[in-house]
């Protein structure tokens, strides 16, 4: 049996930046067997759901398992798609949502902009999908008892990064080893469940399909 062909796809979910040559996530999406990735669009082009159907674009040509890899303000476009998508997805890393309904630093998008390219508000319901929040406790576009509350709503386990800034160039990063970890760790842990639901139909006489 071909092991590589269970292997889940990494989709890269950028956030409000361009292409960034030294962002983490662009230098991870060098290192996986298996990746592909959302364009990074700017901050010029404010339009939510524009993003929502590039995410959508992406993950639907992705035959097999998916693991998503957001950052920034590609959690909040992923928390949206969640909402419209059918695809089914094997784990998500948020790393570093912002707190998108406080206002935030000069040269970020204002609330009214937000709003007005659909935004807000920033959907809290539980995501259909395994996911790990990873936060820092010295971010500069989310204070650390917000990006907690964000995790438990949508039901997602929080992993506490320390001071790591906003996690990009700016903070030091670069380089995030880490994020292959907690990729393993969605892709096996939901693989794990998936057995475990086999197993308890075989044993029920249900076999899934």
């Amino acid at each position: 049996m071909n092991k590589q062909a269970h292997l889940p796809t990494v989709l890269i979910v950028p956030g409000l930046r361009d292409h960034v040559a030294g962002h983490w996530q662009t230098l991870l999406a060098t290192r996986l067997p298996r990746v592909r990735s959302v364009p990074p669009m700017g901050r010029e082009n404010l339009d939510c759901m524009a993003r929502v159907e590039a995410i959508e674009r992406e993950a639907q040509a992705i035959e097999g398992p998916l693991v998503i890899v957001a950052h920034s303000g590609g959690v909040v476009m992923l928390a949206h798609w969640a909402r419209y998508t059918c695809r089914a997805v094997r784990g998500a890393l948020l790393a570093t949502p912002p707190d998108f309904e406080t206002p935030m630093p000069e040269g970020y998008p204002s609330l009214q902009a937000l709003r007005d390219g659909g935004w807000l508000p920033v959907p809290m319901q539980p995501l259909p999908f395994p996911g790990i929040v990873a936060a820092s406790r010295n971010d500069p576009l989310a204070r650390s008892e917000r990006v907690e509350a964000m995790a438990r709503q949508w039901r997602c386990r929080l992993v506490d990064l320390g001071d790591a800034g906003h996690l990009n160039p700016a903070s030091g990063y670069g380089e995030w080893p880490r994020a292959e970890a907690l990729i393993t760790e969605l892709a096996e842990a939901s693989q794990a469940d998936r057995q475990a639901q086999q197993e308890k139909s075989h044993d029920q006489g249900h076999p899934l399909p």
